[in-house]
Order: structure tokens, then C-alpha cells, then sequence
């Protein structure tokens, strides 16, 4: 049961999943894609120092571009042989914090390019990442101002929420002669141990028609305490102090602030926003999102040693997505981030300074992937035992697990006052609301409704 399965990696960019599931000892990446040359390159400095296996074929192109017989040729791989197909579509087009264009933006075509080579390659199991946004995402976007609640015609099919996902979901059951099951979970990567607070869908595919389960969290707010429904005592959620307090230098690649941003950054205490200022100091520092709706709780953010990072991006130094060091008036450097996503120290990233944050900004935390990665290894483990049999014939609904992923975060402001988080013994009335809902079970095919 200690076999190592052969892993081919699509849109590679750091490896933060790759590196994971290599952390299981159950993974070997033989092949990986990607299209950004300074991502292969990093790629390929590791491999160099002896990070990555030397017989690793690392592919420079466009996947869309990319045929699946090409790819064959310059890797000699043949279908069946791959064990697991990884890869997280860049998934823009479908996150919730942006315009969302369906698959009218030529983006959304790359869900299809990954489905391409699940049929091509034909794994035994594949795991595909994005963002939470993907599984309410429409094929054809209707404006706000255009749908029903604005008096507008009924939504057309293919304009429904979550008709991207279903629709893939059908395709993969079109495959000839062998079909795909597969099971979407929505998840927090700081409930399973990771410093940060990162949602992510995981799509686990299998051609042998196994139903697959991911584990409950194991790291919670109840800092290790039963609670009062019985569920397993959590470890505590890991923090910024876990993942960045001992380093004495943060390195010198630092994507920062402006100095007009630093004077007022510099006026805000840890853990606490925007709501921290004078109110003339917002009014002047935020303009008119100032009078916008929502919390905004990114702008002026200075985050805290006492509680997990909040989500990376790929540029810190916005103001109003800012990743202020608690104790220093400066962006998180690049170093800093690579330990938030559990990159190893001497991991290598390559390429100019915006290059190098979008790199690690967007991969997928190391502790996630070691996560999916054993219970790859599991699956993997039973089919074999089985002897790779088709167990159920009779294709099962497609399942969508909510697993605790989103986690209600504290106020920031509550009746009238301002509540702010401060590092050291006085911050005990502050905290995370407990999360309503740990696990929902529905049938893909509800996603719509």
C-alpha cells in the first residue's frame, strides 16, 4: 500500500498543490503544463537544485493550444497510464470578487482544455481546483440590470447560476466507454491547518464509479475544546505568528506600499481597518468608497499575529485589498508569503516582482494539497485492492459537499463602535462567530435551483 502513484500536472504555476501531495510520500509528478515562462522557469530551478525528480518533463505552452497527442509525444505517455491529473484552471472568469463572464471570456474555455485531457489521458483519478465562485457561475452572463428581479425575462437556461459546473459534470459522463464520477467540495484550507483563511472547490474525478469523502476539519476556533455537539475536539486555527513569527528578515523582494498609503496605514492598529481612522481620514484616504455598501474590511487592513492570514492576492500593496505587516508600515514581502502558503524556504521563485507575488498569491496552499492528496492515496489504495473493477455501473448523482468553508469573521463595527483587535492579553471579547453550518450534502443538479 506504500506504492507511489504517477501525478501529470496542469496549469502548474508554483506547485503549491504538486508540492503537497509530493509531502504524502504516495505521489511522483512525471509531466507538468504551463504557460508562463518565468512559472517554468521557477519550476525548473527546482528541479535543478533537487527539489523535483530529474526526470520530470516540464512542457512550455498554452494548453489550449496544446494537443493531447503532442503532449503524448514529448512526455511518452500513453492513455491509462497516469495514476492522477492535477490542475487548477486560471479561474478569474468565475471569482465572485470580480465581473463574471462565463464562458463568453476565452478563459472559461480552459475548464474545457482540462476536460480534454481527463479524456485524452484517461487517469484513474483526477483533482481539479478553483474558486468557490465556479460552482454559481453561468454559461452565458445576463446583466444585473437585465434579470428577473429587475423586471427582466426568465433566466434562459444557460444563463442559471451554476449551469458552467453542470454542464461539465454532463460532459464527463459522456466520455466513451469510460464515464467519470465526480464529487465537488467546498472548503477552507484554515480549517485543515494552513495559516490562512482560503475557500477553494475541489473536484475529485474517478473512472471506477466510487463515491469520494473529504474529512471533516481538523482546525477550528474551539482551541481544542469538545463541543457541545459531540463533534471531534479541533486543534487550534493556525496564525500568522505560526507561519512568519520567527523569521528575523523578510527578504528583499517586497511589492509595498506608497508613501501616501503608508501615512495612513501607519495610523491603524493591528488587526483593525479602515474604521480605525478619524472619519475625516476615511473620507480623505478612501474617496468615494467611502459611501460604497459592504464591509470593505480590506481597506487600510493591517492583519494580526493572533489569527490566520486573511485570503492572499496577488498584489498586496492595494488599498483596498491591502496585506499590511502587523507591526511593520509595510506590504507582506514575498518570503512572508511563501510561508503563509507553506511553501519550503529554500523554494525558488523566479521572475520579476509582480511575476513572483502572482505565483504564490494563486497557488494552493501546501497543507490543502497534502490533504487531497491522502485521500487520493486512500482512494487510489481501495481501487487497487480491487483491481481496478468498475464498482458501480449505474452512474451515481454528482454530489456538491459544503465542508465548513466559509468562516464568519469577527465585526469590525457594532453598535456604534469601533472593535479593535490588539496583540497581546486584552483581545479576549473579540472573535469568530461560530460557523452555522459544518457539512450540507446536495445533488449537483440542485446547484441551480
Amino acid at each position: 500500500m506504500n506504492k507511489r502513484y504517477k501525478v501529470v500536472s496542469l496549469f502548474s504555476g508554483a506547485l503549491g498543490l504538486d508540492l503537497g501531495m509530493h509531502n504524502t510520500g504516495r505521489f511522483e509528478l512525471v509531466a507538468c503544463v504551463e504557460l508562463v515562462p518565468a512559472f517554468c522557469e521557477t519550476i525548473r530551478m527546482n528541479q535543478a537544485a533537487g527539489r523535483l525528480p530529474r526526470d520530470l518533463s516540464i512542457i512550455e505552452a498554452d494548453l489550449a493550444q496544446l494537443t493531447s497527442k503532442d503532449f503524448m509525444a514529448r512526455t511518452a505517455i500513453q492513455p491509462g497510464e497516469i495514476d492522477v491529473l492535477v490542475g487548477g484552471p486560471p479561474c478569474q472568469t468565475f471569482s465572485t470578487a470580480g465581473r463574471r463572464k462565463g464562458v463568453e471570456d476565452p478563459r472559461g474555455t480552459l475548464l474545457w482544455d482540462y476536460l480534454r485531457f481527463v479524456e485524452a489521458l484517461k487517469p484513474k483519478f483526477f483533482l481539479m481546483e478553483n474558486v468557490r465562485g465556479l460552482l454559481s457561475a453561468a454559461l452565458r452572463h445576463r446583466p444585473i440590470a437585465k434579470r428577473p428581479n429587475k423586471w427582466g425575462a426568465p433566466l434562459e437556461e444557460d444563463e442559471c447560476p451554476g449551469s458552467v459546473i453542470r454542464m461539465f459534470a454532463q460532459d464527463l459522463q459522456k466520455i466513451k466507454d469510460e464515464p467519470y464520477h465526480m464529487d465537488c467540495f467546498e472548503v477552507n484550507a484554515v480549517n485543515y491547518g494552513a495559516p490562512q483563511l482560503r475557500e477553494r472547490a475541489l473536484f475529485i474525478g474517478n473512472r471506477f464509479g466510487h463515491e469520494v469523502n473529504f474529512p471533516d476539519p481538523t482546525h477550528g476556533q474551539n482551541n481544542g475544546k469538545p463541543d457541545l455537539f459531540a463533534r471531534p475536539s479541533l486543534k487550534p486555527w493556525a496564525t500568522l505568528q505560526d507561519a512568519i513569527g520567527d523569521l528575523e528578515e523578510a527578504g528583499k523582494v517586497i511589492m509595498d506600499f506608497s508613501p501616501r498609503k503608508k501615512s495612513f496605514l501607519s495610523l491603524v492598529p493591528p488587526g483593525s481597518n479602515w474604521r480605525s481612522l478619524p472619519v475625516e481620514v476615511q473620507k480623505e484616504s478612501m474617496g468615494k468608497a467611502w459611501y460604497a455598501k459592504g464591509g470593505r474590511s480590506g481597506w487600510w487592513r493591517r492583519l494580526t499575529m493572533d489569527l490566520p492570514s486573511p485570503t492572499l492576492v496577488t498584489m498586496p500593496n492595494y488599498a483596498g485589498t491591502s496585506l499590511c505587516h502587523p507591526t511593520e508600515t509595510r506590504a507582506l514581502s514575498l518570503r512572508e508569503y511563501a510561508r503563509i502558503q507553506g511553501f519550503p524556504d529554500n523554494w525558488d521563485i523566479c521572475g520579476g516582482t509582480a511575476e513572483q507575488y502572482a505565483q504564490v498569491g494563486n497557488a494552493v496552499p501546501v497543507r490543502l494539497g497534502e490533504v487531497a492528496g491522502k485521500v487520493l492515496a486512500d482512494e487510489l489504495d481501495k481501487a487497487r485492492a480491487r483491481g481496478w473493477k468498475v464498482q458501480n455501473k449505474a452512474l451515481k448523482p454528482f454530489r456538491t459537499v459544503y465542508i465548513q468553508a466559509h468562516v464568519r469573521t469577527r465585526h469590525w463595527f457594532k453598535n456604534g463602535e469601533t472593535l479593535v483587535w490588539s496583540d497581546g492579553n486584552n483581545n479576549a471579547f473579540v472573535k469568530y462567530d461560530r460557523t452555522k453550518t459544518c457539512r450540507k450534502t446536495k445533488s449537483m443538479m440542485e446547484i441551480m435551483k
